[in-house]
């Protein structure tokens, strides 16, 4: 779906950004009716804190942008697969959709906790994945 090339090119722009900055290279954005209303990237290393996944940020941030903590007409655009602590909660923000583009094999929730999100969220995996998986690898790579 072209929509999602675009805002998937938008989370990859957000994870060159944790690049940059040494993070651990994921970005999201959350699309709502055809808007980007959150943009984010890991912050785990700047703000010493294990829960700041670029996931975590861009929920926290989509939700204070519609006064609310539900995301039932948002979309996640995300260019690595949700962690378990981020796929719950997604469940909880009962998010429509999830659109990822690399898997993560050692810590994707869909291997260790497929049932975490809610029952009608849509997840579509696979986008851009060559992109967002060169990315993380360029990363770990420059890391040894």
């Amino acid at each position: 779906m072209v929509d999602d090339l675009f805002y998937m090119r938008q989370a990859l722009e957000e994870a060159k950004k944790a690049f940059i900055e040494d993070e651990i290279p994921v970005g999201a954005v959350v699309e709502c009716q055809g808007r980007i209303i959150a943009r984010a990237h890991n912050l785990t290393e700047r703000l010493t804190d294990v829960t700041a996944h670029a996931e975590m940020q861009a929920i926290t941030a989509a939700a204070a942008h519609l006064g609310g903590k539900y995301l039932t007409e948002c979309t996640l655009y995300v260019t690595v697969e949700p962690c378990v602590m981020c796929a719950g909660a997604l469940g909880w923000s009962q998010i429509k959709r999830i659109v990822y583009g690399t898997v993560d094999e050692k810590r994707g929730f869909r291997r260790f906790a497929p049932e975490a999100l809610h029952p009608r969220t849509e997840v579509v995996a696979g986008v851009m994945e060559q992109e967002c998986a060169r990315l993380m690898k360029d990363f770990f790579q420059k890391k040894r």
